[in-house]
């Protein structure tokens, strides 16, 4: 397995740290377990965020997947061009969670900018 194939674990482990961090912070019990997403969408503050940046990296995790895959599959890109990228892509998800959740807006955008380049740039090393 390939560096770059395993980041695509890494961006799931970090999504559910998100998950966890904000049931943290928002005082989740056992008793809110009937209704996690109801418990979740009421939380506030550094929990809402937390929930949020969970909410966009599952709605990134598509188009990241598929840049590493396709990468791969053409065979065209080196392997420390495709693992290069991928490490940019999870440091910059890294640095848009602590930024969603410090309330850094411009940062997280920057931060989220930075990850879309390297998901077209693995999508431009393929060609």
């Amino acid at each position: 397995m390939t560096f770059a194939y395993f980041t695509l674990l890494i961006f799931i482990l970090l999504n559910l740290f998100c998950a966890a961090y904000a049931k943290k912070l928002a005082g989740f019990t056992p008793a809110n377990n009937h209704d996690p997403r109801d418990f979740l969408a009421k939380a506030t503050g550094k929990a809402a965020r937390a929930n949020a940046a969970q909410q966009n990296g599952y709605e990134t995790f598509a188009a990241y997947a598929a840049a590493v895959i396709v990468a791969h599959a053409t065979g065209d890109a080196s392997q420390g061009v495709i693992n290069f990228w991928a490490f940019v892509f999870i440091v910059s998800r890294v640095a848009f969670i602590w930024c969603y959740v410090q309330d850094k807006s411009w940062m997280r955008s920057a931060m989220w900018g930075v990850g879309f380049l390297s998901i077209v740039a693995l999508f431009i090393a393929a060609i």
